[in-house]
């Protein structure tokens, strides 16, 4: 019974001696650090983080105070497009705020100790090693600067770029933004946009063909449209030729009929063609000339 109480006391005075040496080792490491200088660093870094950051904000709202006085005084002053000026201010604004967070991180790394200038220096290894992978991404910011340097697309144009159509809502130096006209928005990589088809940058043909039946009388279908031209014109300022009656024309599928083809300013091409078209077709109808229309087959 005395040997196994021995036997516990030892065990007890052992585990006893660990747990003392154990928690003097970690007090030991603990008074070791040095909080004060801990403390100190981090509140330094905090404040200069909190100091870069209210500083890059003025500069931010400063900057964009002047780049929307400057193009708002470029614009009273110079003969340019809107379009062609809403899209000089996106680009100088992108531009603007992407050199301002640039120093920004900057700053922040530098202040909590990071060696940015190391980083700077390896990144021309990582550079290297990724030159095949950026070559798109060189590609999409050369073809974008010739985009724009040629004019050949801004924001508010119509345009054709091959496998999208609709209106351009934002160029930059890497992707277009084209609106489709369902409402879709497509992000472009300029690297793919090879042939562009601008519409808004020329008056726009509205056409108009009215089919016939081959005793129709041509010269009084000529008169009815020549009263509509004469009553609608007046409506439509954005019209910027007169409509030109082209006469009887082959429309294919052995069917005939007359076509009028009206030139207007960009965009309003189809509201002009929608007027014109149902004014000719009513006029036609009220003095009894037969608009053909095709038969409805239906497939049992």
């Amino acid at each position: 019974m005395d040997n196994s109480s021995q036997v516990d006391s030892s065990i007890a005075v052992d585990v006893v001696d660990t747990l003392t040496e154990q928690t003097n080792v970690f007090s030991d490491f603990w008074n070791s650090i040095d909080w004060h200088s801990i403390i100190s660093s981090v509140t330094a870094s905090a404040i200069q983080i909190l100091f870069f950051s209210i500083f890059f904000y003025a500069v931010k709202k400063i900057g964009n105070f002047f780049i929307e006085r400057t193009f708002e005084n470029y614009r009273k002053k110079k003969d340019i497009s809107t379009n062609r000026l809403i899209t000089l201010y996106n680009l100088t604004q992108n531009l603007f705020q992407s050199f301002v967070g640039f120093f920004l991180v900057y700053a922040i790394l530098s202040a909590i100790g990071i060696p940015v200038g190391t980083l700077l220096a390896g990144a021309g290894v990582i550079g290297l090693a990724l030159s095949l992978g950026a070559q798109g991404f060189v590609s999409d910011i050369v073809n974008g600067f010739f985009l724009l340097l040629e004019k050949q697309i801004d924001v508010g144009d119509v345009v054709d770029l091959e496998t999208v159509t609709g209106t351009v809502v934002d160029v930059n130096l890497k992707t277009t933004k084209v609106k489709s006209f369902d409402g879709t928005l497509n992000f472009i990589p300029n690297r793919y946009i090879t042939i562009v088809s601008n519409k808004s940058r020329e008056d726009m043909r509205a056409q108009v063909d009215i089919r016939l039946s081959p005793d129709t009388d041509i010269e009084k279908v000529n008169t009815i449209i020549k009263n509509v031209n004469e009553k609608l014109i007046p409506q439509y300022p954005e019209i910027t030729e007169l409509p030109n009656n082209l006469g009887l024309i082959d429309l294919g599928n052995g069917h005939y009929g007359i076509r009028i083809v009206i030139f207007t300013l960009h965009g309003h091409e189809f509201g002009v063609q929608s007027a014109f078209s149902q004014e000719y077709v009513t006029a036609l109808t009220q003095e009894g000339i037969e608009i053909p229309v095709n038969p409805l087959n239906v497939i049992k």
